[in-house]
């Protein structure tokens, strides 16, 4: 494999510049290869999702919207931040100035914590759903859905603006040479940050859906008990819809944990990764793949979505009247 000589600078001409590694260029063509088709699928993916909840209006509904903004998040992760991430991991040098180093941090950040309030928000949906249905249309509607949607993201802009704060100002104040984007947070921040970026929100999710559990097992021994009337059977058709939507979002937040979790196993485990760089590379992306497997699963488990995906490709949504089209 070829391999190019000398010492590689990510400023030629200037001495302080951070050296950039030699890596074999078949190695580097298939990586870049595998990176750019991820995020090109998280992009298109998300894309159809968006594209998807915003236009039909049988599926204006809360639930619907916390995965639009979910969806939004993600789209933004891969057509960002993964990029960006592959190129200063592989080629260890940062070209894009002070300024990005600052706003792509502050980015990446912002993106992580709109993920878990959207998780966490899901999770109070469906709990409210299936363990208090008859007062759920009243207590959840659209537009307070939308508010929440507003607040999570306004908090996540507020909140990393605080603890990012030192790095917003001066980010090149931790860079060795020039060509570094370094982030250095203080142990009390970081301790912070795990309690609300991670296990609160975690805590809350896992034992909202156990309640859910319980509540849906209990429900299905109730129904098979019932008369079949009709009255009955249209209650029962409703239960079991919201049951598997339960159960769908309910894969979509174990996923996230399994995603998320080897990122902050480390700093749970008093483990410094900052001596091993493949292995924090390594930790972060399987966070990012998180970005690319929520639409998948939308894709396997709900049937409008795949119905809607037949009406995006064949361009039948640029059709008079498609927004009323049934894909429920």
């Amino acid at each position: 494999m070829d391999i190019t000589d000398g010492p590689l600078l990510c400023f030629p001409g200037l001495n302080s510049s951070c050296r950039r590694q030699p890596r074999p260029h078949v190695e580097t063509t298939l990586l870049y290869t595998l990176l750019a088709a991820i995020s090109l699928l998280t992009v298109t993916l998300n894309l159809l999702v968006i594209i998807s909840i915003s236009h039909f209006q049988q599926l204006h509904t809360p639930t619907n919207a916390l995965l639009l903004s979910l969806a939004v998040s993600d789209l933004v992760v891969g057509l960002l931040v993964m990029p960006i991430n592959s190129v200063l991991h592989w080629e260890r040098c940062w070209l894009l100035g002070d300024v990005m180093c600052a706003l792509a941090t502050y980015v990446s950040f912002c993106l992580i914590s709109v993920s878990v309030g959207s998780m966490v928000l899901i999770s109070i949906d469906r709990y409210m759903a299936i363990c208090d249905p008859l007062l759920y249309s009243s207590k959840i509607t659209l537009n307070k859905a939308k508010i929440s949607i507003c607040l999570c993201w306004a908090c996540s802009l507020l909140y990393n603006g605080c603890i990012l704060t030192g790095h917003l100002g001066q980010p090149d104040r931790f860079s060795s040479c020039h060509g570094e984007c370094v982030l250095v947070i203080s142990p009390i921040t970081g301790i912070v940050d795990l309690f609300i970026t991670f296990l609160g929100p975690c805590t809350v999710m896992v034992v909202l859906y156990m309640r859910v559990f319980v509540v849906a097992i209990s429900q299905q021994r109730v129904i098979r008990l019932q008369t079949a009337t009709a009255t009955v059977t249209l209650a029962a058709t409703t239960k079991r819809s919201e049951r598997k939507a339960g159960r769908t979002l309910g894969i979509v937040i174990c996923v996230f944990l399994m995603c998320f979790c080897p990122y902050y196993y480390p700093s749970l485990a008093g483990q410094d990764t900052s001596t091993s760089v493949s292995y924090s590379v390594v930790l972060s992306w399987i966070m990012l793949i998180n970005s690319c497997a929520n639409p998948l699963i939308y894709a396997l488990f709900y049937p409008w979505f795949r119905k809607a995906i037949k009406l995006i490709i064949t361009v039948k949504i640029l059709q008079p009247h498609s927004r009323q089209e049934k894909v429920l």
